[in-house]
Parts: C-alpha cells; sequence; structure tokens
C-alpha cells in the first residue's frame, strides 16, 4: 500500500509540475507580440532522491543491502527569462527606441570573455553560473521607484515628460526624469543616447541605459516591467565603450518563437495526459485493494 500511495504523488506531482509548464507557455504565446517581452522557462526539478535498500530475510549478508536510488516526483522549482533580443521592428517615430547590446565579461583567469550561451549564461570547470549582463532603459514608476524595461515605446506628455507606455517616467543617466522643450518630432537621440535639439546640438541629456550584470535577479512586475530583488544588486548606467547602441525610430518585438512555444505546449499537455492515467491506473487498483481484497 505504502508503495501505491508514493506512486501516486508522484504521478500528481508531475500533473502539477505540466500545469505550471503550460501556464507558462500560455503567458508566453499571449505575449508573441507585445513589445520588448522576455520570454519565461519553467524549470522542473526532482524531489530529493531516495536510497533503496533490502530489509529482512534470513541471509545476514542481505540485510540492508543498498539497491539503489529513485526520484519521488518532480515539481516546477521556479521561471527564469530569457533576455535574448527579439528583433527591431522599424516605426519612425521619433519616441520609439531599441536597445542593441552583447555585454561581456571578462575571465579573470584568461583574460578573455566568458563564451555565453544563447540564454546568456556560462556554467565554468567548477559549476558556477555566470551571467551576461543586459541593459535596460531605466523608469521611475509612482512611487518614485526605479524600475526596469525593453519596451522603448515612449510618448511625449503635454508638459514634455518622456514617458514609458505604462506612463512611467523615462530617467536619464544620473536619474532624473527626462524633460523635453518643444515638439517631440525637433529632437533626435545617437546610438550613444544622447539627445540632440533641432539643430543637431547636443543637449546634455542621455537616455539611462542601465547594465544589470545579475539579470536573473529581476522580479516582472507585468507590463514589460522589472525590478531588483536584491535592491543594492550592481547596476550602473551604459558609458561609452560599452558594446551597446540605441536604435531611435524602432522598438524591439517580443523574442517568444512561436513555433517553439507550440511544441512545448503540446509536450506539457502529453505529459499531463499521462500523469492523469497514472493516477486513474492507482485509483482503480486502491479500489480492488479496499473493496475486492479486503474482503477475502
Amino acid at each position: 500500500m505504502p508503495s501505491l500511495l508514493r506512486g501516486l504523488y508522484t504521478a500528481a506531482s508531475g500533473m502539477m509540475t505540466q500545469e505550471q509548464r503550460h501556464n507558462t507557455v500560455t503567458q508566453n504565446i499571449a505575449n508573441v507580440n507585445t513589445t520588448g517581452y522576455k520570454a519565461t522557462n519553467s524549470v522542473q526539478r526532482s524531489f530529493p532522491e531516495v536510497l533503496v535498500s533490502m530489509i529482512g530475510g534470513n541471509d545476514s549478508t542481505n540485510a540492508g543491502r543498498k539497491l539503489g536510488k529513485f526520484n519521488t516526483g518532480v515539481y516546477a522549482e521556479e521561471s527564469i527569462s530569457l533576455y535574448t533580443e527579439g528583433a527591431l521592428r522599424e516605426t519612425g517615430k521619433t519616441t520609439d527606441f531599441a536597445l542593441v547590446s552583447s555585454f561581456t565579461v571578462q575571465n579573470p583567469a584568461t583574460g578573455q570573455p566568458y563564451p555565453f550561451d544563447a540564454s546568456g549564461r556560462y556554467v565554468d570547470e567548477n559549476g558556477e553560473v555566470i551571467y551576461r549582463p543586459e541593459g535596460f532603459f531605466t523608469v521611475q514608476n509612482e512611487n518614485g521607484d526605479v524600475r526596469y524595461t525593453r519596451n522603448g515605446s515612449f510618448r511625449v506628455s503635454p508638459e514634455g515628460n518622456l514617458l514609458s507606455e505604462s506612463g512611467y517616467q523615462v530617467l536619464d543617466n544620473n536619474n532624473r526624469p527626462i524633460v523635453l522643450t518643444g515638439p517631440a518630432s525637433d529632437f533626435t537621440v545617437n546610438e550613444q543616447g544622447e539627445i540632440m535639439d533641432a539643430a543637431g546640438r547636443g543637449t546634455g541629456i542621455i537616455l539611462g541605459v542601465s547594465i544589470v550584470s545579475q539579470p536573473h535577479g529581476l522580479i516582472r512586475e507585468g507590463h514589460g516591467v522589472f525590478r531588483m530583488a536584491d535592491p543594492d544588486g550592481e547596476v550602473r548606467f551604459m558609458a561609452p565603450g560599452d558594446n551597446g547602441v540605441i536604435r531611435q525610430g524602432f522598438i524591439e518585438g517580443s523574442n517568444v518563437d512561436p513555433t517553439q512555444s507550440m511544441v512545448e505546449l503540446t509536450a506539457a499537455l502529453r505529459a499531463y495526459e499521462t500523469n492523469q492515467k497514472i493516477v486513474q491506473y492507482y485509483d482503480r487498483t486502491l479500489e480492488k485493494a479496499v473493496n475486492e481484497i479486503g474482503r477475502v
């Protein structure tokens, strides 16, 4: 009976894990056309392994003999954001911006940049995970808290404030709100983020592009906005020499791959159905044990 219940719990945990996986994929699909959206992956982990030993019997040499290990189920441990860049789309609007970046981190042992994979991670020989820094536009919410976004679809308020799509104040590289003078069509922004007036002269105002050294520590707040989980996390503004440019008149699309998402959705559904059938099998087995074997 304990083994039956263990199998039942294992299958049930698999169903809950696949449900979370399904929800994650559907969230990605729903945001496939959201500007600057970053896809999320659901990370699955197995429960702690259980050591199986042989007990009982008349042969004392078999008592306590190790048979091996097995996992007792899985669970969705966390959701990880993928910060790969989405495709750029030209809009021609002066208040639309896209950030094109490929920031690097030097390996102190070799003096060469770490070879990050497509997801922006590198695992060294000691198993330590190193993340590629990522750039974000810096905004300020209604409470005065600093937030980060890749959605560069901005607008200018009647008072000249440069606002994000969510209505947050866009900040410069001194953490000050950007206020423009004159019509929105009378300014341009160069690749370094400096705002130029209608005559092409620098205004001294530079879009605040924050480089987050540990992007995996960012927490989603919705509407394409992130906040730091650790308020003391390492963040700095992009400076000349950094491998990043700002493209005016462009916006960054979602990095969701619709085809891969549909494959993931189908796989999650089939895995859920498989675990569901196992639960039904155990249910029928327990029913026989209670109603039939119990009468013998």
